[in-house]
């Protein structure tokens, strides 16, 4: 699946404020490798390399936009990073790591139940490996996503799609706490207000959930898939009294040290 790096980020500060909060829980102590996996067009990375700015970090990702937006930001802001395009399903580090960040990357990827214990497996000891998952799947804008696309005249284009699994806190502990000496989880609800109301709803889904759907339509299919998930995000998100929209996020964090 493609992904449109210029899409995603027109909500970078909103998208970039997980990640902030993920980091400032990490327990503090010197960094030597870093790795961020999933790196997007960067904004994480530049996070992570404040948070260490000793780090040797590299910054992965499988998308080749994502990268070519993130090895100009490297240009401009990250001189010191490392930008590769990778599948950071199969990836192995070349050496321990003293902090992996996954910020929003994991949940497109099956079988947690044997990755997060193979991550943990790639820390030094007392590294961490710092996970931000969206959690949202029970929100308006998810449940609304299904529907439309099981009922209308694509529905059997959508048949055999299976989007990875997601799991509960406890799942995460219990997997975890095993292995580590500190396993922390917790769940934050974002409140993003934005501006341009139920429309803006639609551009933020298109840079992430809504691409897969879109990935299996025509042109035209497309334009009729949107305008009818925009009319469904008109009646579940509602102007605020300013005009803006809030949009709710919930997200899953877990900060697993080893």
């Amino acid at each position: 699946m493609a992904w449109s790096a210029n899409q995603y980020s027109l909500f970078e500060d909103e998208r970039t404020r997980a990640v902030r909060d993920l980091l400032a829980a990490v327990p503090p102590r010197p960094v030597r490798h870093a790795t961020d996996l999933g790196c997007g067009q960067g904004n994480s990375t530049e996070v992570l390399l404040q948070r260490c700015p000793d780090a040797q970090v590299t910054a992965l990702d499988s998308d080749t936009d994502m990268i070519d937006k993130a090895r100009e930001r490297k240009r401009l802001h990250l001189p010191r990073v490392r930008c590769e395009v990778a599948d950071i399903g199969g990836w192995s580090a070349p050496e321990p790591q003293d902090l992996i960040l996954a910020n929003a990357s994991l949940q497109w990827l099956p079988e947690h139940g044997s990755l997060y214990p193979h991550l943990v497996r790639q820390l030094s000891e007392g590294g961490s490996l710092a996970v931000q998952t969206p959690d949202n799947l029970d929100e308006p804008a998810h449940r609304q996503l299904r529907e439309i696309a099981s009922q209308g005249p694509w529905a059997a284009k959508f048949a055999d799609l299976q989007l990875p699994p997601r799991h509960t806190a406890g799942f995460y502990y219990d997997l975890l706490s095993p292995l580590c000496t500190r396993v922390d989880v917790w769940r934050t609800t974002y409140h993003h207000p934005l501006a341009g109301g139920a429309e803006a709803v639609v551009d933020w889904f298109k840079g992430s959930a809504l691409r897969p759907y879109l990935a299996r339509l025509d042109e035209h299919q497309q334009a009729s898939f949107l305008q009818m998930y925009l009319q469904a995000m008109q009646q579940h998100y509602p102007p605020a009294a300013d005009g803006k929209v809030l949009l709710a996020f919930p997200r899953l964090f877990v900060v697993a040290t080893r």
